[in-house]
């Protein structure tokens, strides 16, 4: 958000320093304001489908410098957060990399399929008053890309054996902190045990069709400390006390279809369910 902030006041600097005819007296150029950004991504160009690739990159500050001093500790508010998701939503890749003394970001991942992919940095450095801030690129995976259509709303799926049940229809609303209660049992119907995996019980992240709009936010343990995601004023927090039950926490920043990645780990194993979402 501070980031989109500081792209809007640049570009009133600059129409401000603008001017027309030879008799508008002559102003200062004014230069854009400077904002966080990626520098030397990589991959550079087009990868191979099922084939691992080294994704890097480090965070280079307004002043030009490297970013190296994040947020540390147990919560999943820290570090840099590396989720990539293809076009379609049909899949997606959640990491937290590891960072380099001198603020380098680096990981190996595997894209399963052709097409293009939207790469989100979700990243939490420690300095005072600054909060996390997104930054977004693009990898294209060769081959031939077919998209693939959204699946309609289902309050139910099961990944690896493991049902994951929707309490009723959720009714959510852009901008208000909303929750939907989703219970999950292991192939034999039992609760489903919880242990924290990159610091949450649970991650729901969140793309909107079309535009990719994104939210992330997470499922903790009761008492747990930085687990609260915020929209401007409203924050909304998940949690779980009870063995195969979250309460997911709800708060986009727009109306549309979204798709929801639930990610937690369940008796030991990480696991991954899509829901498809109306939000008005």
């Amino acid at each position: 958000m501070k980031s989109r902030l500081l792209c809007v006041i640049a570009a009133c600097l600059v129409f401000a320093g603008c001017g027309s005819g030879s008799s508008t007296p002559k102003v200062p150029s004014i230069q854009a304001a400077r904002t966080f950004q990626l520098a030397n991504f990589q991959p550079g160009g087009k990868v191979q489908p099922g084939r691992p690739v080294t994704v890097s990159f480090t965070i280079e500050q307004p002043d030009g410098r490297p970013l190296t001093d994040y947020k540390r500790g147990a919560g999943p508010h820290t570090g840099v957060h590396v989720i990539i998701v293809r076009d379609d939503l049909e899949s997606i890749i959640h990491v937290h990399p590891p960072i380099g003394a001198n603020g380098k970001v680096s990981e190996q991942v595997t894209l399963p399929e052709p097409g293009p992919y939207r790469v989100v940095v979700d990243a939490y450095p420690r300095a005072a008053g600054q909060s996390n801030f997104q930054l977004f690129t693009k990898i294209d995976v060769a081959g031939t890309y077919t998209p693939k259509p959204l699946p309609s709303f289902d309050r139910a799926t099961v990944v690896d054996g493991y049902r994951f049940q929707l309490k009723g229809r959720p009714r959510l609303r852009a901008i208000e902190a909303g929750f939907i209660t989703i219970t999950v049992t292991d192939p034999q119907g039992r609760p489903a045990r919880f242990t924290p995996w990159f610091g949450a019980l649970a991650h729901a992240i969140f793309f909107r069709t079309g535009t990719l709009d994104y939210f992330h936010t997470h499922v903790c343990a009761p008492g747990a400390s930085g687990c609260t995601s915020f929209l401007g004023a409203t924050q909304v927090k998940g949690s779980s006390s009870t063995p195969g039950k979250l309460r997911v926490g709800v708060l986009v920043p727009v109306a549309g279809t979204w798709r929801l990645f639930l990610q937690c780990r369940a008796n030991g194993r990480v696991l991954t369910a899509p829901f498809t979402l109306e939000v008005t």
